[in-house]
This record gives C-alpha cells, sequence and structure tokens, in this order.
C-alpha cells in the first residue's frame, strides 16, 4: 500500500494496531535504507482510513511523504504484523 521514512516513535506499532482495529490484513516494517513499508489489505473505506492514519502517524512523528502503490489483493488474510527489517517482502 504504501511506503515512507520515520524514525523512533513506534511506528510500525501505532500502524498495526490501527490496521488490526480496521480489520485489514497486511504487514509492516522497517526497511535497511530507514523508511516504513506497509502491505495492507481489505476493504476500500477501511484502507483509506488507514492511508489517512499514515500520512498522520502517532503523537510526536513527522510524516515527510507517503507514496501508495496498488496491486491486485492476493486474499490470503492473517491478520497484521510487524516483520523484522530485512524480510523478503511478498
Amino acid at each position: 500500500m504504501g511506503r515512507g521514512g520515520v524514525q523512533g516513535v513506534g511506528f510500525r506499532y501505532f500502524v498495526v494496531r490501527r490496521a488490526t482495529r480496521l480489520g485489514l490484513a497486511g504487514w509492516v516494517a522497517n526497511e535497511p535504507d530507514g523508511t516504513v513499508r506497509c502491505v495492507a489489505e481489505g476493504p476500500a473505506a477501511a484502507l483509506a482510513e488507514l492511508l489517512e492514519a499514515l500520512r498522520t502517524g502517532p503523537p510526536g512523528s513527522r510524516v515527510d511523504d507517503v507514496a501508495v502503490t496498488e496491486t491486485a489483493a492476493t486474499g490470503r488474510g492473517g491478520g497484521f504484523s510487524v516483520r523484522p527489517t530485512g524480510h523478503r517482502g511478498d
């Protein structure tokens, strides 16, 4: 869904909490270059709400940019998780 840079504010766990509350499936991870990548799947309205949350971030955060790439849904489901840095993606 999106990719952007953040630093030291618990951003990934903020994303997991919000995505879980919205009933979305997917993951969020720090990238080696310091950005955060989020892949989310679910109803359009819930994805729009998550995207707005990504643009705002948790208290104390500063989000400079969010880039969005839309792809076909996989239908895998399985909740929402934090992946480790250096993950292999999907």
